[in-house]
């Protein structure tokens, strides 16, 4: 190529429509292939007019320059580019969204609440912190199994949350920090009154199972009544121990599940994020409260 058919700098601004400053720029950002005359002056392939118009497109929809390097590079496709600023872009929406909701719930709360707010203003710690609560209560569970747990019984709250629903997270997440709670948890999932438990793992598994089968019932509104959802669950309770399902068996386990009062609180803050969603929580405690319908 000769002298004749490369752009000077001026050129190339006057055909673009682009500020000589603005290209000096993009050259010293390795944006723009440039050669240098024998006289030191910046020329340009024909070319680079277009990938020079490519460039500001690209800029006018905010994209990064590292990013416009990328696909002016060919590393990276102009639908990658623009994929990952939208991603980008919704992130920043929904942590904006939040703060509102935050500052929202923080109107409408009473003063001595925020200290209490103020333990959601991380979303992902509080998360984390409800998380922490149920991989200590479902050890020994597989960590997949735990896992599908929390996904479908620890909710988080929309980006744009009612301020009553910020405030039961808050409260939610206040909970979980309560040795009380924990042990009484712990002790009510597993029954821990009545000793001899052999095999934790499959106990805690039959017990997912009869509350997955008392679900449909809660969600229909069905009052707690003896049936297979509760026989399923005194079963995996006996089995666990080597016993037999009897009724002096079934007073014990009634004994022992005085304790979920305790948990109601945890799970009615949990119903108030996921609405008509029915949880574990709420299934095992109408199997607790079929328990007491069942034993005189």
């Amino acid at each position: 190529m000769t002298d004749s058919t490369r752009l000077t700098i001026g050129e190339l601004a006057t055909r673009t429509g682009v500020a000589v400053r603005t290209i000096r720029f993009y050259c010293d950002e390795g944006l723009l292939d440039v050669q240098r005359t024998s006289a030191g002056h910046r020329v340009f392939d024909p070319s680079a007019a277009e990938r020079l118009m490519l460039l500001r497109r690209l800029r006018s929809f905010g994209i990064g320059l590292v990013a416009i390097g990328d696909v002016l590079a060919g590393a990276r496709s102009i639908e990658e580019v623009i994929a990952a600023e939208r991603a980008a872009l919704d992130h920043e929406l929904d942590a904006l969204s939040r703060r509102r909701s935050l500052l929202r719930a923080v109107e409408h709360c009473a003063p001595d609440s925020l200290n209490l707010l103020a333990a959601v203003t991380d979303p992902q710690a509080a998360r984390d912190a409800l998380g922490r609560f149920w991989r200590r209560q479902l050890t020994p569970l597989p960590t997949a199994v735990i896992d599908d747990f929390i996904d479908m019984n620890v909710p988080e709250p929309a980006a744009d949350a009612r301020p009553e629903h910020l405030i039961a997270y808050a409260e939610l997440v206040a909970t979980v920090t309560d040795p009380a709670l924990s042990a009484a948890m712990f002790d009510t999932i597993r029954h821990r009154g009545t000793p001899g438990i052999r095999d934790e793992r499959r106990l805690l598994a039959e017990v997912a199972d009869a509350c997955l089968s008392a679900a449909p019932l809660v969600a229909a509104g069905r009052a707690p009544t003896p049936g297979a959802e509760l026989d399923h669950y005194v079963d995996a309770h006996a089995t666990a121990r080597g016993l037999a399902d009897t009724p002096a068996f079934r007073r014990q386990l009634l004994a022992d599940a005085e304790g979920a009062d305790q948990l109601r609180r945890y799970w009615r803050l949990t119903a108030t994020l996921t609405g008509e969603m029915v949880t574990s929580g709420a299934a095992h405690l109408w199997l607790f409260d079929a328990l007491a319908a069942s034993t005189p």
